[in-house]
């Protein structure tokens, strides 16, 4: 028996760049690399941004833009679209996931099927929001850039506090794309050790090691950022895997987890019969008669086991029947 698969949020978060057609290219491009969720971001630039506020430095690198509001304006999908890509993800048997960051939102995204909510690193202070998503009764799915174990283990009481019984917690780098250096993957294996909790990793490094060796760590879920051309415009485009990169990560992290198997330490199915050909066992160096007392230099170990295990030594014990030599000693044979 192995481990459950890992769960694959295929993210496409702001990559499409507010044309809803391309994010329905990217709900198709998700299923067909083997995702079990793909993920959108629901947010209005006007509520969730005051005046004047700055981007990040990745943002202002990648877009040109220094304004917050003004770059986030650009990339928003309403309602409608949201329902468009819900029923999209239907038609293409992949499930929709949606990061609300308007509070208001997630009722209604949960009417459209999301099973289940992913909260952003960047919401796990605002503890009004925590207590709210905490109050649907679904599964929740905890990123955690930017944090401490403590603010980690504050917003986690917060959510069991309101009636969240099924919390994920996800390691994450807030940064786009986040070096090796700043990954600190056994952080991941602190939170569970810390919180008793599944966690899993939200990656945003380049390439798709991190995310194989978070499954080895243990993760259980994993979130990556994609898109249909990295060549794009935007703010997350040089951070994400394009489709075919998507499902070779994929591919990979089934492998992964396929073979970390269960932890008990067995012979695999075939191994018995490798074993019987390359273990050794006692057999005769010459011919020896019935009777006689085996001494050192008339047996010698090996291969295949046919013959009695090497532990077993006929030295000194009398023969029964008569052993030609090279054949196995057996227990039969000694009297």
């Amino acid at each position: 028996m192995t481990e459950p698969m890992p769960i694959v949020i295929a993210e496409a978060g702001v990559n499409h760049n507010g044309d809803l057609a391309r994010a329905r290219d990217m709900v198709a491009a998700a299923a067909e690399a083997g995702a079990d969720y793909v993920k959108f971001q629901a947010f209005s630039a006007a509520s969730l941004v005051a005046a004047g506020a700055g981007t990040a430095a990745y943002q202002a690198e990648n877009t040109g833009k220094s304004d917050q509001a003004d770059l986030l304006a650009d990339l928003e999908i309403g309602r409608d679209g949201m329902a468009s890509l819900a029923a999209t993800c239907g038609r293409h048997g992949i499930r929709f996931l949606c990061t609300p960051f308007d509070v208001a939102a997630a009722a209604d995204l949960i009417a459209l099927g999301m099973d289940r909510i992913k909260i952003a690193s960047g919401e796990l202070t605002n503890v009004e929001a925590l207590a709210t998503f905490a109050g649907f009764g679904l599964p929740l799915i905890l990123s955690t850039g930017m944090t401490t174990l403590d603010e980690v283990g504050a917003a986690l009481a917060v959510l069991e506090d309101g009636g969240a019984d099924d919390v994920t917690l996800l390691h994450c780098t807030s940064l786009y794309p986040a070096p090796a250096e700043t990954l600190n993957l056994r952080a991941m294996v602190t939170m569970a050790e810390r919180f008793a909790r599944p966690v899993g990793y939200s990656d945003h490094s380049l390439d798709d090691y991190a995310s194989i060796a978070a499954v080895a760590l243990g993760a259980s879920v994993i979130e990556k950022h994609f898109t249909l051309d990295r060549s794009l415009p935007g703010p997350d485009h040089q951070a994400s895997l394009e489709p075919h990169a998507l499902a070779a990560m994929i591919a990979r992290l089934r492998l992964t987890a396929t073979a970390l198997g269960d932890g008990e330490k067995r012979p695999a199915p075939g191994e018995i019969e490798t074993a019987a050909l390359v273990r050794r066992s006692w057999h005769a160096t010459r011919t020896l008669t019935a009777g006689a007392v085996v001494a050192a230099t008339d047996v010698v170990l090996k291969r295949p086991a046919d013959g009695l295990d090497p532990a077993s030594s006929p030295v000194g014990q009398t023969l029964a029947n008569a052993i030609d030599g090279g054949a196995p000693v057996r227990s039969g044979d000694l009297s």
